[in-house]
């Protein structure tokens, strides 16, 4: 497992955030502390906040209290293009293809990384280089997916938050996905925050796991330095609201 690194390390550096949606609290004192290349997994049931963690990482939900350094430096107040300018990519769980829009377009509106980075990502997704031509409303939800990744990576960033890219595929979508984001892991180095529902997904990619439950940490073996225990891990998902 990679060990948990110092703020001096840090490239991501969390602490103690609480954040909603304008006046509307729902995340309560959450940190993580995230080191270049390495991973961490937000699992929980739907409805515990881990979007909301991504989304205030993102610069997109209205955060109330806490810290948030990237690199070093304090992002609290920066707006979401700014952050993204910075090289935090964020990949929704709605996707957010423009729909009207060719993969092609789709991926170049969005460039900001090295002109090779449209051929990696091509490379990366032969899919979409097979249908670079059709409009995003044309393509299947994995197609999205696969886009909507490819998209934010076309920013060329250093931190990819993913919030449950995985969710309603096929099995074989899903497995070119894990594949993919692998790829990513290893080749570029990229540091990765995934949100996910099911633990053994997510520990194909981490043994960094944080679970959330109505708004808390209530699982962190990020923080404690201990190897993850799927059965605790599974169980906290399970716990009734």
């Amino acid at each position: 497992m990679a060990s948990r690194c110092t703020a001096g390390t840090a490239l991501l550096d969390c602490r103690g955030l609480s954040s909603g949606w304008g006046e509307t609290q729902i995340l309560t004192n959450v940190s993580l502390t995230l080191a270049q290349g390495e991973t961490v997994a937000i699992l929980g049931r739907n409805g515990v906040s881990k979007s909301t963690l991504l989304s205030t990482i993102a610069g997109r939900a209205t955060l109330h209290a806490g810290e948030i350094r990237f690199n070093g430096l304090d992002i609290a107040g920066a707006a979401a293009f700014e952050r993204a300018r910075m090289g935090i990519g964020y990949v929704p769980q709605e996707r957010e293809v423009f729909p009207s829009l060719t993969v092609m377009e789709n991926l170049t509106v969005a460039a900001r990384g090295p002109s090779r980075m449209l051929e990696q990502v091509l490379d990366l997704f032969p899919r979409l280089k097979e249908r670079r031509a059709n409009l995003g409303g044309q393509l299947s939800g994995g197609e999205q997916q696969m886009l909507s990744i490819g998209r934010a990576l076309m920013l060329n960033p250093t931190l990819l938050l993913l919030d449950e890219p995985m969710e309603g595929l096929s099995p074989l979508i899903v497995e070119q996905l894990v594949q993919a984001i692998r790829q990513l892991q290893s080749a570029q180095g990229l540091s990765l925050v995934l949100v996910e529902q099911h633990a053994r997904l997510a520990l194909r990619f981490t043994d960094s796991v944080i679970v959330l439950d109505r708004g808390s940490a209530v699982y962190d073996n990020v923080a404690t330095g201990t190897a993850p225990d799927l059965q605790q891990i599974e169980d906290r998902i399970s716990v009734p609201a």
